[in-house]
Order: structure tokens, then sequence, then C-alpha cells
């Protein structure tokens, strides 16, 4: 027996449904994982671009100029490579369906034929009959623009500004993700600035202040002790204890000031300050560095704490025989590696030190990722750019 025109018509019905929830739970899965605004824009144009069958789709923002960013353009296999209109940046003008959308905050459909401005023009040169233009609103506020664009004089079938609002949500919540996170690295950033500068200020006070106090205390007592005259050997003994005891006092200081700020980091750079914490470390340590030039101070001033911290936990937990740390600069990007033999089984959640790296090194947009199997050592990979 053969299929009526209303099962045809039911099936092709949940076909498209079915290609709709799967366009729509890729986007979703993106947005859920935190994907950058530019991956998920460029998968929402070309999941829509095939969901509704346009010619050519684009994610544009309203610029404060009258004009418009296209943040994403996406093209049907076979169709001119035609890319992004003026370079991706074009003159918004009185009567496009953008225009449309930015009054009325509604969708809007216009034929490219009754378009005079700079844009319309671009359409008719390249063939493009009908534009679709559905309003992205972020917080209450217009943001931009969602556009189908279908080639030919036939205007799109169906119901397609319906279908574009679903994906516009999904760009509501990835574009509000994004502020959401910029913001919080921004927070991160004026905290950590703010933590380095009252560092800074405690290492000048120290050395300026309590240090030279100190130092000055110490040679008059030795001077005191030199005075002693014969046969006051207690008392002399006395003084040289007081000299050793503040001498151990000063140098105390002089390592709780380098570890706040050392004085070779900014002095001689990253590789200089580097050299000396390793030199110091009681596990052997095998330092590699493959960088050409100096790193910007925010950047330094973190990976050299990770070092510390790192070399640190080693020693207090590790029982490892060695460490090897590794930095490497290829382009824009940095990566330190902080690896060592030992029991492993670290748990990256306790202890606010590798806490307080994290939040420096995603201040700087890094990623910090530790790994610690029991029994395999375990490892600090920092990457930033």
């Amino acid at each position: 027996m053969g299929m009526s025109v209303t099962d045809h018509s039911n099936c092709g019905e949940v076909r498209r449904l079915a290609e709709e929830r799967g366009a729509l739970q890729h986007v979703a899965t993106l947005v859920a994982r935190g994907a950058s605004p530019s991956v998920i824009f460029n998968a929402a144009a070309c999941a829509l671009g095939g969901l509704i069958k346009a010619d050519y789709t684009a994610i544009n923002r309203y610029e404060g100029d009258r004009t418009m960013s296209i943040m994403a353009f996406w093209r049907a296999p076979g169709t001119p490579d035609i890319g992004p209109p003026f370079g991706g940046r074009w003159t918004l003008g009185d009567d496009t369906p953008s225009a449309a959308v930015l009054r009325g905050h509604r969708p809007s459909s216009r034929a490219s034929a009754t378009i005079n401005s700079d844009i319309g023009g671009w359409h008719r040169e390249h063939r493009i009959g009908h534009v679709v233009a559905c309003p992205v609103i972020v917080d209450d506020h217009l943001w931009g623009t969602m556009t189908a664009l279908y080639l030919g004089a036939e205007p799109p079938k169906g119901d397609v500004e319906e279908r574009m609002g679903k994906f516009v949500e999904l760009l509501n919540c990835a574009i509000i993700q994004a502020k959401t996170r910029c913001e919080l690295i921004a927070s991160r950033a004026r905290l950590v600035t703010s933590a380095d500068a009252t560092r800074r200020r405690i290492e000048r006070d120290l050395h300026d202040g309590a240090q030279q106090h100190l130092i000055s205390l110490a040679l008059r007592l030795r001077e005191a002790e030199e005075s002693v005259p014969p046969g006051n050997e207690e008392l002399r003994r006395r003084l040289s204890e007081a000299v050793q005891d503040l001498t151990g006092t000063i140098d105390e200081l002089r390592e709780v000031s380098v570890g706040l700020r050392p004085p070779t980091l900014a002095a001689r750079g990253l590789d200089a300050a580097l050299t000396q914490l390793v030199a110091r470390s009681p596990v052997p340590v095998e330092l590699h560095i493959d960088a050409d030039r100096r790193l910007d101070e925010e950047i330094e001033v973190s990976l050299y704490y990770v070092v510390s911290e790192a070399l640190t936990n080693v020693l207090k937990h590790a029982n490892a025989s060695t460490v090897s740390v590794d930095l490497a600069k290829q382009d824009s990007q940095v990566r330190l590696a902080v690896r060592d033999d030992g029991v492993g089984g670290a748990d990256p959640t306790r202890g606010s030190g590798l806490t307080g790296l994290r939040d420096r090194v995603e201040a700087l947009g890094g990623i910090l990722q530790i790994t610690s199997p029991t029994g395999h050592g375990t490892s600090v990979v920092v990457t930033i750019g």
C-alpha cells in the first residue's frame, strides 16, 4: 500500500524537526562547554544556513557609528565565494532589513531590488535576491542581527523567521556567557594587579626600611663587640651571639623579600630569575628555556610564581628525585611545564597556592592544568596566548 500525501507530509515534518533539533543541540552543546563566541557564531551560521536552505548566512553586530560588523559569514556548498561584504563592515543605511530591525526590534525581510543603499548594490552585484534579518537581543539591548541571504528572484519558503529565532536564543546565551567571562577575567586581572602592587610596596618597605635598620643595628652591635675591654668575655660573647642572630634575621627577611618579587626578575628577566630559583632547590632541577626575548612583565611574574610554588610543593609532598622545568615561546603562545618523578596523587583543589596561581594565569587569558596520577609524578602545565 502506498503512502498518502498526508503521510509524506508528516514524514517530511518529522524529518525537518529532527534536523532542527540536531542543529540546535550542536550549537547548544558548544554554548554549554563555554566555547569562544567566534566558534559558536560560525557553528550557528553554518547550522542555520543548512536548516533554512539559505545560500549565505551572517551574524552581524551593531556599531555606534551606524555600521555593522560581521562576526560570522557562511556560504552553502556550491555557491560563489563572495566573502563578507565590504571587508566585514558596512554602512547600515535606512532601507535595509537590519535598519528595520534596529527601528522595530522585530524580524524583517526585503527584496534586494528595493534596497537602495550600498549594501543593496552589493547584494544585486552578487545576485542576492532576498534578505531576512532577525534581532539578537542581549540583556534587553539590541546587539545585532542574524541574517539569511538567498540567491535568485524567488523569496524564501517556509517559516524562516521562526526557525531563525530559535538560533537567536542560543546566540543570546553565548554572548551573555562571553560577556560574563570577560568581566570575570577583568576582575581577576584587577585583583592580580592590586596584589602585585602591594607586593612591590612591601618589598620596597622591607628593603628601604626594616632591612636597612637591622643592618645598621648589626653594624653598631659589631662595633660594640669590638670595643669591649679585655676581661669582659661574657659581654663580648653575648654581643657576638646577638650579631649572629641579627644577621640570621636579616637573611630571613631578605629571603622573604626575594620571595615577594625577586630583584633579578625585574633587572634581568625570567631566564635569569628561574636559573637562580632552580639553583636553590634541594631537589635537582633540569631547566630548559626556549624564548628569544623577554615576555610581558605580568606574564614573567606569573610564570615565576608558578615555578616557585611547584618547586615548593615538590619539596614538601612529592618525594621526587628530579624535576624538569620547560619554558617555550612559539609565535604568540607561551608554554611552561613543570614535571616531577615523585609519588603523584596531588589534589589540585586543595591549597590556596595553586588556586591563586590558577586565578593569576586565567586573568592573563591562559590555562593552568595539573595532572597527578598516583605513583607517576605531578605535571603542572601553563599555556598563555
